[in-house]
Formats: C-alpha cells, sequence, structure tokens
C-alpha cells in the first residue's frame, strides 16, 4: 500500500467502514443502516467512502465485501441469505459515480480471509483456509501466497457443500448444506431440541423458554460448565469437523483459521473441533498436522480485507 484505502463490509442491516492506513492503523466509520439491494446500498457506500476520505478528497481505492456471490464486473449474483439483493449492479453504479477510483468487490469472508493471511492468523502460511461461522458458513482460500477466487469469482462457498442429501433444507434451494450443521443457526437448532425436550435446563433459562434458545445460550452454558451444553458443543464440533476435514483432504492447506461470532466460544469449540478433525482427516495419524487456529482480526477482517485488496489490485 503507497497510501489509505477504504474497506466496507456489507452487512444484512448495516455497513462497517474503514480508513486503512499504509501502517495497518485505520479510522473507522459509526456503523450506520443501510438495506443491502439497489440505489440505496451505493449511496450509502458512496456516503461513507466521503466521509473516510475527508473533506475535499475523493477516494482512491475502495474495497467491498459482501454476503453472497459476485461476478467480475461486481454485478451481485446470489445472496441465499439476503434474497432482495441479487441482481444489483455495484460495481457498475459505482464506478460510474467514482470513475478515478478503483474499486474491489467480492465476497466478504474471502476479503476477511485476505486479511487473516496478510495481518492476521494465518501470517506466514502461504497454503491456508479461512472458514466463517457466523448465521452461515462462509470462507476463503490461499494457495502459494495467492488469493483464490476462480473462473467467475465464485469459490469458497464452503457452507453449501452438502454432508447429508436428506438434511434439512437450506436458503440456497438444497437441502443437507453443511452450514445447516456447523454454523450459528445450525447449533442454536440443536440447542432448542435438546431444550425442548427437557434435557437441557439451563438453556431454557438463559432463554427464558425452549423455543427461544439460540446459539449463543449454548456456546454461555458450555463456556459455564454446563453438562448438556458441552455434549450438544461437543456434537456441534463434530460437524464443524467433518467440514474441515473434507476441506483438508481436497487443498492440504498448512493452517486453517476459523472466524465469525462463532469462535467467540473459545476452547469450547476449539477443542473438541481440533480432536474429532484428526478423527475425520485422512491419515490423521502420519500427516503434517494442521492447525486449526482462531481469527485474529474480528469483525473487521472483511473491511481491512476489501482495503487492502482494493489498495493492490489494478486499475478498474
Amino acid at each position: 500500500m503507497t497510501g489509505p484505502a477504504i474497506g466496507i463490509d456489507v452487512g444484512g442491516t448495516k455497513l462497517l467502514a474503514l480508513r486503512l492506513e499504509p501502517d495497518g492503523s485505520y479510522v473507522a466509520d459509526p456503523e450506520h443502516p443501510s438495506p443491502c439491494t439497489g440505489p440505496e446500498l451505493v449511496r450509502d457506500v458512496l456516503a461513507a467512502a466521503a466521509r473516510l476520505s475527508g473533506p475535499g478528497r475523493r477516494p482512491a481505492s475502495v474495497g467491498l465485501g459482501v454476503p453472497g456471490l459476485v461476478d467480475r464486473d461486481g454485478r451481485f449474483v446470489f445472496a441465499p441469505n439476503l434474497p432482495g439483493a441479487a441482481g444489483t449492479a455495484l460495481g457498475g453504479a459505482l464506478r460510474e459515480a467514482e470513475p478515478a477510483c478503483r474499486f474491489w468487490i467480492g465476497n466478504d469472508a474471502t476479503a476477511a480471509c485476505w486479511a487473516e493471511h496478510t495481518r492476521g492468523a494465518g501470517r506466514g502460511h502461504p497454503d491456508m483456509l479461512m472458514v466463517t461461522l457466523g448465521t452461515g458458513i462462509g470462507g476463503g482460500i490461499v494457495s502459494g501466497g495467492r488469493l483464490i477466487e476462480g473462473a467467475s469469482r465464485f469459490s469458497a462457498e464452503f457452507g453449501h457443500m452438502v454432508v447429508d442429501p436428506s438434511g434439512p433444507p437450506c436458503p440456497c434451494g438444497k437441502r443437507g448444506c453443511w452450514e445447516r450443521f456447523a454454523s450459528g443457526a445450525g447449533l442454536g437448532e440443536v440447542g432448542r431440541e435438546q431444550a425442548v425436550a427437557g434435557r437441557a435446563p439451563e438453556l431454557t433459562r438463559l432463554a427464558g423458554h425452549p423455543e427461544a434458545v439460540q446459539g449463543e445460550h449454548v456456546t454461555a452454558a458450555a463456556a459455564g460448565g454446563d453438562a448438556a451444553a458441552v455434549e450438544i458443543m461437543k456434537r456441534f464440533a463434530w460437524w464443524v469437523a467433518l467440514g474441515l476435514a473434507n476441506l483438508a483432504n481436497l487443498l492440504d492447506p498448512g493452517v486453517i483459521v476459523l472466524g465469525g461470532g462463532l469462535v467467540e466460544a473459545g476452547a469450547v469449540l476449539l477443542e473438541p473441533t481440533r480432536q474429532a478433525f484428526f478423527e475425520l482427516v485422512e491419515a490423521g495419524e502420519v500427516r503434517p498436522p494442521i492447525d486449526i487456529v482462531a481469527a485474529e482480526l474480528g469483525a473487521r477482517a472483511g473491511a481491512v480485507g476489501a482495503a487492502l485488496l482494493a489498495a493492490t489490485s489494478l486499475p478498474a
């Protein structure tokens, strides 16, 4: 980086924006509500970039991470968790409004992966995977020190690997996707099942009602040592490890970085995931160990990565 770059992570209801300086420091913009569709999103992205650039200055580079599939022209092609966003021509509208600006527009988890590779838990590993465990599952691939985005830039949609063809329906239209079992939504579903069956009274106490149990109630109870919640976390960790083992068998990374809100659970998730991964990955007892580590950059990883990718990409 030779100058500051602006990175923006688009969420379902708000934008997280920052100005990244060459020394790695950043200035954050207050989070602003924003619909993830159409002209309103373009307007809010440009407004955030203008605020961060400062009075009388135009942004030189802007990176935008979005939760879905974005093609090489910057068009929002598919967003299973944000169906109203599909078809939005982000790239064309932004470049028309700021023709002198350099833009990078891509998947938010891919951007977070690049941030962790260059400035976070993946430093020093030329071959790494990042898997983000949140409401769904996203990710990114770095191979030989290069970010792998694929022919259409649709790579690393890890959450939509089918692990059980007869499993529950997924917003993407298929059944049994990995994220139905190993995301925050999946953890909450298992927790509710156990609470409704009367096997997890602590979860009912935390949530106020068995049907109100969410993933965060399970992780809080497990962290507090509740036996039922610990068992649920072990079952959940097995599903996490199953997907990670499939990815490792395919891609052979040196390290797997886990990000997203669920990783805040810490050892109650990481330790059983590591144990199950060792048992599930091919030749786990003889292959060089693959570390599974927590991400370091937190919620701002997507914006940081988008800024870095915008600053180092070729002019649009």
